[in-house]
């Protein structure tokens, strides 16, 4: 960085530390809706919506199917679980760490209208969950 002005690169790691704070008080230290009041951290998702299907990727790596709840609360999608350290951080020096552990949880408002079917899957680090439109009629 030879030759470029400090108060560039400055502002820039400030502005960086800024979107990481908001972040880290978003994700990790707002209180979930569960029963205990636990601190959760919400993953990150998308709704998608075709002519048949919801479908809701929500942000997970590391999280397998057995660490998961899905429930439809009226008209939310309830997304609930926790990611555990991987067992080699118990006994590393850690120099960086931004994925967030414990409990999670996310309520995530769907499409108005019915379903019949819910499937989900863990694929590449996410979670895809995929809800079956009902006919508008049935």
């Amino acid at each position: 960085m030879a030759g470029e002005d400090p108060r560039r690169w400055m502002w820039g790691d400030a502005l960086e530390l800024l979107a990481r704070a908001d972040r880290l008080h978003r994700q990790v230290f707002e209180l979930g809706a569960s029963h205990m009041r636990q601190a959760c951290w919400e993953p990150p998702v998308d709704v998608l919506e075709t002519e048949r299907e919801v479908v809701v990727i929500a942000a997970l790596p590391g999280v397998g199917d057995g660490s998961l709840s899905l429930a439809i609360e009226g008209p939310s999608l309830f997304i609930r679980g926790e990611r555990t350290l991987p067992k080699e951080l118990h006994a590393a020096m850690i120099h960086r760490m931004e994925l967030p552990q414990g409990c999670f949880e996310r309520r995530v408002p769907l499409p108005p209208g019915r379903y019949d079917q819910v499937r989900h899957q863990t694929r590449d680090g996410c979670l895809v969950v995929s809800l079956r439109k009902l006919a508008q009629g049935g």
